[in-house]
């Protein structure tokens, strides 16, 4: 029998995996997803959606800074 006969197609196109957490993280989120009404898989789903658009945000502003205060050598180098 050949794997892809028995994995359904779906589950490639999507991306499952297991978090090890350790008992004092998983008791952390367990405790911040009821306060807020969410489960632990929800809360860590928007974690990783928060961290993961905070990595472009500083990408983008490391870019900025270094357009700002080294404009004259950018220039100097697009001659």
């Amino acid at each position: 029998m050949r794997v892809s006969n028995v994995v359904p197609k779906w589950y490639h196109f999507t991306m499952a995996m297991n978090l090890r957490l350790s008992p004092e993280q998983s008791e952390a989120l367990k405790k911040a997803a009821a306060e807020d009404g969410i489960s632990m898989q929800e809360a860590a789903l928007r974690a990783i959606d928060a961290y993961t658009s905070r990595r472009r945000e500083k990408l983008l502003k490391g870019i900025e800074k270094i357009k700002t205060q080294d404009a004259e050598l950018l220039r100097r180098l697009a001659k």
